[in-house]
């Protein structure tokens, strides 16, 4: 993999299923990177079929009758983005050597410190020879933005063929990894959502994933992470193999899309913080570790560490925070997502869902307990599967009919798996829930009855846009629409092109017209307070020493988290304008934190 300087210093993150699976198609060509999920082989070959016909490529159809038809459909789709993206890459740099409107355009979009910019600036001065010169000048300065895929860890589901149990090779996030290694991309896979030891072995077995003789990776490893501590153990534990980790990608642990993987009390600057300081001995742990692997195998050592990038994402809207968290943290690249979803150009999003977006306010967007993996998941309210499902329940048809079965995890009652959210399960869960009607309260009991309807189907909700959106087809029951945006979607309230959103990034336009969207570091603090006080109020059974433990220790981490920020916002020369506003709202969470009691152990 040839190592380029990014043209852009954000990226868009992987977001559902369908919100970015086909986002290189549509902003790959300006530099720009994006993250498909490969996850939903069902959706991808569908895309496969759409953009074959679309671009009029040849296209032969993968059917589940197949041997390794999930690797198959993956490869197969990779190699198409793989293919459209180099074709509209190249007709780019044509029109931009020979439009000067069209050039004008892209410059626009460009970072305002970025070398390009000032370069491709400087040629178009240039007059006479401008359109050998900008050819030349595009041929060696320009290249699209990575085509990067998302594993997310924990879907990693047995699969057999009627009672008989294939090997573990032909899991789903095992099979999934295959079809990416097998494809022609020379790009990472983000693996999100812990560490999966089992699948983490698996990358051991893949060429790509080592060092050739020029030190370079033919494909990557991109670890999404919450904490420093999580990087380290993850990072080891691959290093052991041989295998080295290109990119730590911080997500904020509620600030953020979909699942929300809340940390113990730590903030984002903090951890931050943390990766700034101590990035020079995630460095040569690693390395000590992978040299020694590496020897072990007989493999190539490479005389030097390898890169590594830290990036961040969870939260952003502004082009100060944005330059901000560059600044101050020396990270390599800031995700920008939710604000991308009321962009048409660069994800997939039905027109419905994204009026639903442009009109969210900050109480309809929720941390909610509808995925069937019992992870905390940022969704909207009003969604048109939010009301099929309700109507499901008033019917009493409670669950759905699971045609895909990628989140069929829980062994509870069928060695095969069954998924939470499946009428199946549902309907087993609810006779049991009636047999202690007599000795529950009405309130108990009514709790205990929407904890198991209020599970939706993801699989087939966070696919369907992409369907609605290119009219293909939706069979089997109405499921409806699930987005999955953060927080922040609430202060973005009008579709916007993709230039004009460049451009706010930048600092050079604005999208917002909202004018009291709170810092991204005090919109965390918020929802970590409202976290921890909501953990405290939901507990029904007796508390024991260890939840005592737990919540103390998160108090206190956030206690320290905003003494970090109150030091950090002394000195900084950001933030000027809101500095006063900011102090008096870290004051005020501050005292409504220390109000916070902890519950105390009763003595019998």
């Amino acid at each position: 993999m040839t190592e380029n300087n990014p043209l852009h210093t954000f990226h868009i993150p992987v977001m559902g299923l369908a919100y970015t699976i086909d986002s290189p198609i549509r902003v790959a060509k300006y530099g720009i990177s994006s993250v498909i999920s490969i996850m939903d082989d069902e959706l991808i070959e569908k895309m496969n079929a759409f953009y074959s016909k679309k671009f009029d490529l040849p296209y032969q159809e993968i059917t589940q009758k197949i041997h390794d038809y999930r690797a198959e459909r993956i490869t197969s789709y990779l190699n198409l983005v793989d293919k459209i993206v180099k074709e509209k890459f190249e007709n780019f740099k044509t029109e931009l050597s020979e439009s000067k409107s069209a050039l004008e355009n892209y410059i626009a979009m460009l970072p305002n410190k970025s070398a390009i910019k000032a370069g491709l600036q400087n040629v178009m001065e240039d007059g006479f020879a401008f359109k050998e010169n900008i050819k030349n000048y595009l041929e060696k300065n320009l290249y699209p933005g990575d085509i990067d895929v998302n594993i997310m860890t924990k879907l990693d589901k047995d699969n057999f063929i009627k009672d008989e149990q294939l090997p573990i090779i032909f899991n789903d996030a095992h099979a999934a990894l295959r079809g990416f290694v097998n494809s022609t991309l020379e790009s990472s896979v983000v693996l999100s959502a812990g560490m999966n030891p089992r699948l983490y072995s698996y990358f051991e077995s893949f060429s790509a994933f080592f060092p050739d003789a020029n030190n370079a990776l033919k494909k990557k490893i991109t670890l999404k992470v919450s904490d420093f501590r999580s990087a380290m153990i993850q990072g080891n534990f691959l290093a052991k193999k041989g295998l080295w980790v290109s990119e730590y990608r911080i997500e904020s642990g509620l600030n953020c899309g979909g699942h929300a993987f809340a940390t113990e009390g730590y903030l984002l600057g903090p951890i931050l913080e943390e990766f700034k300081q101590k990035k020079e001995q995630l460095v040569q742990s690693a390395n000590e570790l992978m040299v020694k692997a590496l020897r072990q195998k007989e493999m190539h050592v490479p005389e030097q560490p390898l890169e590594l990038k830290i990036t961040v994402q969870g939260g952003v809207g502004t082009a100060e925070e944005h330059d901000f968290l560059l600044e101050e943290y020396n990270v390599n690249s800031v995700g920008w997502g939710s604000p991308f979803l009321l962009v048409p150009e660069a994800t997939s999003v039905d027109k419905h869902t994204r009026d639903l977006l442009a009109g969210a306010k900050e109480d309809d967007l929720y941390l909610s307990h509808i995925s069937p993996l019992g992870i905390p998941f940022n969704t909207l309210r009003g969604t048109t599967n939010e009301k099929l499902k309700l109507k499901r329940i008033e019917e009493n048809k409670a669950g759905s009919s699971c045609p895909k079965r990628f989140l069929a995890l829980s062994k509870e009652y069928d060695a095969q798996g069954i998924c939470t959210s499946s009428k199946k399960y549902q309907d087993l869960k609810l006779e049991e829930l009636l047999l202690e009607k007599d000795i529950l309260t009405a309130e108990i009991f009514e709790k205990k009855k929407n904890s198991i309807t209020e599970k939706a189907c993801l699989c087939v909700g966070l696919a369907n846009a992409s369907y609605l959106e290119n009219d293909i087809k939706i069979k089997g029951q109405a499921q409806g629409v699930i987005i999955c945006p953060g927080p922040n979607m609430a202060y973005f309230d009008q579709e916007v092109s993709l230039s004009k959103m460049v451009q706010h990034i930048y600092g050079n336009a604005s999208v917002l017209t909202v004018t009291d969207r709170p810092n991204l570091f005090v919109k965390e603090l918020k929802m970590y307070l409202d976290y921890l006080k909501n953990e405290i109020s939901v507990v029904t059974e007796e508390i024991t020493l260890g939840q005592i433990k737990k919540w103390n220790s998160f108090k206190n981490n956030l206690l320290s988290g905003i003494g970090y920020y109150e030091d950090l916002f002394s000195t900084t020369p950001f933030f000027e304008n809101t500095k006063n506003e900011i102090f008096s709202q870290f004051y005020c969470y501050k005292l409504e934190l220390l109000g916070i009691e902890i519950p105390e152990l009763k003595l019998a």
